[in-house]
Parts: structure tokens; C-alpha cells; sequence
């Protein structure tokens, strides 16, 4: 039992989550260590699920969770249809507490339904998913309309992750009194002994005297990939460094192979590496041997990627407009810079392939502020304390 200086209370917690993979990101990642190490502290935590990427990838240690997987009958416009969820909900007993995880989800309207008929309360959290950016814009007003308001109506509490998300709840009439703002935490323990360099150059074949240029995270029309090609381009043709390599890793979510059509467009066929999909162990030796790690999509709320690839001491370059912009220069371990500008883009990389100075200063930067900020063992505490706020209200009421 590691339960801190809290008074954390043994809590029966549901999650309620479309999907639970590797496949699916960050808003599948957060889950699954929030979990993790609210087990830690004598929690019990049941994940309720759909079956969406379970037999392609699952986490590495799923042994301590407790996961109830319903099957999808229909996948509607990204809504994963299981209808079985509501039975699994009634057979596995009453809980204190439900956190949804994500907004526009089918999972969310079945689980909304149930804490309202048994009154359990539930905190809502949605990883960012709130703007109606993307396709189906169109059918996030519909659901909204019909659904998604009164979901954040009626919720507890909202978890925001920092204040730029806080806001976007605000827009959607949650009151500043329900928003709780809590960031994404890491698992110090996968970053604390860090793997020799030179492992994922050797496995993919990369010569030791290259530099990696990574981008890591879903192949996704929405993410910048095509913007972080473009800028490599400029870079290779236009500045004449020639000894760097773009590496480009994860699952493909629709965009892989315009991706790879525009590689060939450019003449850069043979200087860019698909990978595919990551195991978390590659994806630390990923992150290693990588000079500069870039995630230039143009709005996320706030990525993994960035924070992981500062725990490795490497550095990052993101999008201004990315709310992680905002943490990476608090914690100088990196630079953003305008979306869309080619450019600008592939000057910063430049710099920072060109001085190995300052690529070690701010590695040194990230690492530091990853470990001192932003362990899970800090961070489960204010959900910890979220939870308890709740719970005792309704004691009291």
C-alpha cells in the first residue's frame, strides 16, 4: 500500500472509456497509468471498455487491472457501439464513482444513463476531444445537442488538463466552480534507467553517424505529418543537411499512405522510415537515439509525446498552437513554432541539429521538469482528492 501523506479512501472507481490500447493514444494511455496507480494505493478500479485494437496491442502490465471488455456490434461515424455494456454495468455491482473518459462516445451515454438511475456520481474527463474539429463536425453538434450538454450539465466534476482545456469546457456551459484542472502524469519508472543509445538505429538499420528526427503518435490526417514532410524536405534540399533521417512511428488511423505518397513526391522515399506501430520498450530507444522529436499537430490539448520525450532528454519542438507550447516553455526543453510554416519549422530543427549544446541543455531542462512535476505519484493524489471531494459531498447531502 502507497498511499502518501493523503487520507485517500479505499474507493470502488469505474471507468468508462471507448477504447483501452496502445492503438488508441494518449486518451487510452492517461487511463490505463491513472489506474495503475490508483490500484497502487488500495483502490479497486473495473475499466469498462470496448474490444476496439485489443487483440492488435495491450499494455504492458493489464495483470493488477480489472477490465470488462464489450464487443462492438456497429462502428457508426467513430461511435463504437456495445450494446452489452449496459448488462456488464449492472452485473458488476454499485461503484462510488464513475470517471468517463472521452466526450462523444457511446459508452458515455449507456454509463450517464445508469449513475443517473442508481445515483452515482461520475466526473467526466475529455482528453481534449471537446472542439468540434475533424470529420463529423455535423453529427458532434447533433450528439451535443441531444446528449453531449447534458452530460456536462449534470457531471461533478470536469477534469481539465490545463487551463486552455478549462476554457473550452467553459464555452460548452460548464461553470468554473465543476472544472478541475489536473495534467497528464508519467510513469517515472519507465524513464529512470534509460536504454544505451544505438539500439533502435541497429534495429532499423540507421548508420550511427545519422541524426533521427521523430515523430511519434497515430498516422492521422489531423496530426501535421504532412507538414513535418514538407519542412524535412526544405530541410534535406534547401539547407543541405543531408545526414538526418525522419523517422515516423505508430499505428496507421487512415493517413499512412498519403503520407508515404508524399515521401515519394518529394524524393524523400529513402530518407524517411515507417515504422508502424511501437512497443512501449522501442518506443523509449525511440526516443534515445532521436536528435529532436517533433509533434506539430495543430491543436491537441496536451500530447504525451512531448513529456515523454523530455523524461529521454531529448528535445521537442510542437506547434504554437498546441496547449503543450505553453509547458515547454516553462520548462525550456524545446520550441513551438507556427503551424503550417515550413520554413520556420525546418530552421529550428536545423538548430538544433546543428548545436549539440543546446540539444543537451534542453535535455537536461526536460528531464528535469518531467521528474520533478509530473510522476503519476504526485499527480493520482489530486484525482485522489477529487474523488474524496465528491464522494463526501453526497454523504453530507
Amino acid at each position: 500500500m502507497d498511499k502518501g501523506n493523503s487520507e485517500a479512501l479505499d474507493m470502488k472507481i469505474a471507468f468508462i472509456t471507448p477504447f483501452f490500447t496502445p492503438v488508441a493514444g494518449g486518451s487510452a494511455t492517461v487511463p490505463y497509468y491513472l489506474a495503475k496507480h490508483l490500484v497502487k494505493r488500495d483502490h479497486e478500479v473495473s475499466i469498462f471498455t470496448s474490444d476496439f485494437g485489443r487483440n492488435s496491442a495491450r499494455f504492458n502490465d493489464e495483470r493488477d487491472l480489472t477490465i470488462i471488455e464489450s464487443k462492438i456490434e456497429l462502428n457508426a461515424f467513430n461511435l463504437l457501439y456495445t450494446p452489452s455494456l449496459k448488462s456488464e454495468l449492472e452485473k458488476n455491482g454499485r461503484f462510488d464513482i464513475f470517471h468517463s473518459h472521452n466526450f462523444r462516445t457511446y459508452q458515455n451515454y449507456v454509463a450517464y444513463h445508469y449513475a443517473r438511475r442508481t445515483n452515482i456520481p461520475y466526473v467526466l474527463q475529455a482528453h481534449g476531444s471537446l472542439p468540434r474539429i475533424g470529420s463529423w463536425k455535423k453529427l458532434k453538434q447533433v450528439y451535443d445537442v441531444f446528449f453531449g450538454y447534458n452530460l456536462l450539465r449534470d457531471t461533478f466534476k470536469v477534469i481539465a488538463l490545463n487551463r486552455f482545456e478549462a476554457e473550452q469546457y467553459k464555452a460548452m456551459g460548464v461553470p468554473e466552480e465543476k472544472i478541475a484542472i489536473i495534467p497528464n502524469g508519467i510513469d517515472l519508472s519507465e524513464y529512470t534507467n534509460l536504454p544505451p543509445k544505438g539500439s533502435f538505429k541497429s534495429k532499423h538499420n540507421i548508420p550511427e553517424d545519422k541524426k533521427i528526427i521523430l515523430y511519434l503518435g497515430r498516422i492521422h490526417r489531423i496530426k501535421g505529418i504532412d507538414f513535418l514532410i514538407k519542412a524535412y524536405a526544405y530541410l534535406v534540399k534547401k539547407t543541405g543537411r543531408k545526414d538526418a533521417i525522419l523517422v515516423i512511428a505508430g499505428p496507421d488511423d487512415g493517413y499512412l499512405n498519403e503520407a508515404k505518397n508524399l515521401a515519394k513526391s518529394l524524393n524523400l522515399n529513402y530518407s524517411i522510415i515507417f515504422t508502424g506501430l511501437l512497443s512501449e520498450e522501442d518506443k523509449i530507444k525511440a526516443y534515445v537515439d532521436s536528435s529532436v522529436v517533433v509533434n506539430v499537430e495543430p491543436i491537441n490539448v496536451y500530447g504525451l509525446v512531448p513529456l515523454e520525450a523530455a523524461a529521454c532528454s531529448t528535445p521537442v519542438i510542437v506547434s504554437k498552437t498546441n496547449a503543450i507550447s505553453e509547458v515547454i516553455r516553462e520548462g525550456n526543453f524545446g520550441f513551438s513554432v507556427k503551424y503550417n510554416d515550413t520554413i520556420s519549422l525546418s530552421s529550428v530543427m536545423l538548430k538544433i541539429l546543428n548545436d549539440e549544446e543546446l540539444a543537451a541543455a534542453l535535455g537536461r531542462n526536460g528531464r528535469k521538469y518531467v521528474f520533478e512535476n509530473l510522476g503519476w505519484e504526485k499527480i493520482v493524489e489530486k484525482y485522489e482528492q477529487v474523488y474524496r471531494e465528491i464522494i463526501e459531498s453526497r454523504k453530507r447531502s
